[in-house]
């Protein structure tokens, strides 16, 4: 039985209540934290269960370049995708992607995502299509990945390593090969959660590969994966 479950994404920004609110929008996210500090909305993925999308405040966002971002379901709609998305909030951004046949925009705190193309592989994922993450080792941090969560091996982006919970709904996990090595903070990480109670999951997930990087007075753990990206463990409900 794995230890966690993948439960949210985290996203570090000094106004969580302008991020939190554009997600919630262009998401239809249900809102379950709206406050100074911290904003949270879920996301429904059906027999997947759900995803969360949290939105802590944070000073002083790491100025990194991201490592883990969001690319959202556009498929032949992408045009009118972006262009609600602009309407919401969001702004067109070059980070040297060239001519792709995908649209990059950013969010109101800056942070880049992209708007896809129809893929097979989309089907079924919800208004996120993928979680592109960047990795030393794509092979493996797909291995590390599957084990912590308990997601399977997937056709998704040729080229790529691609995990998806074994319901075969929701959003990829994307392990792309990093375009230079991880300096800094990562603004955007994962959390998974503990599924039980009644022992320490910190042992397990060690043994897969990570490294413990802070154990704060709080309940939940943060950890490093095998390419250095940073995640909390959350202690069990």
């Amino acid at each position: 039985m794995r230890p966690v479950y993948l439960e949210n994404v985290v996203q570090d920004t000094r106004d969580p209540g302008t991020a939190g609110r554009f997600w919630a929008a262009a998401l239809g996210l249900t809102v379950l934290t709206d406050e100074p500090d911290a904003f949270e909305a879920r996301l429904e993925l059906g027999t997947a269960g759900y995803l969360d999308l949290c939105f802590p405040r944070v000073s002083d966002p790491s100025p990194s370049p991201a490592r883990l971002h969001l690319d959202l379901l556009g498929g032949a709609e992408r045009q009118a995708v972006a262009d609600r998305l602009t309407g919401l909030g969001a702004h067109p951004v070059d980070i040297g992607q060239g001519d792709v046949g995908w649209t990059v925009l950013a969010d109101p705190a800056d942070e880049p995502f992209c708007v896809m193309e129809d893929r097979a592989a989309y089907r079924d994922t919800g208004p996120i299509a993928a979680l592109p993450f960047d990795s030393a080792d794509p092979e493996r941090d797909a291995a590390f990945w599957a084990a912590l969560t308990g997601w399977t091996p997937t056709t998704g982006t040729p080229g790529l390593l691609s995990l998806r919970h074994p319901s075969g709904v929701g959003p990829l996990l994307e392990l792309c090969p990093e375009p230079t090595p991880k300096r800094g903070k990562n603004r955007m990480h994962l959390d998974v959660r503990a599924e039980r109670a009644d022992g320490d999951p910190g042992p397990r997930v060690r043994d897969l590969g990570a490294r413990l990087l802070e154990d704060p007075e709080l309940p939940w753990t943060v950890w490093a994966d095998p390419s250095g990206n940073e995640f909390c463990v959350l202690d069990a409900r």
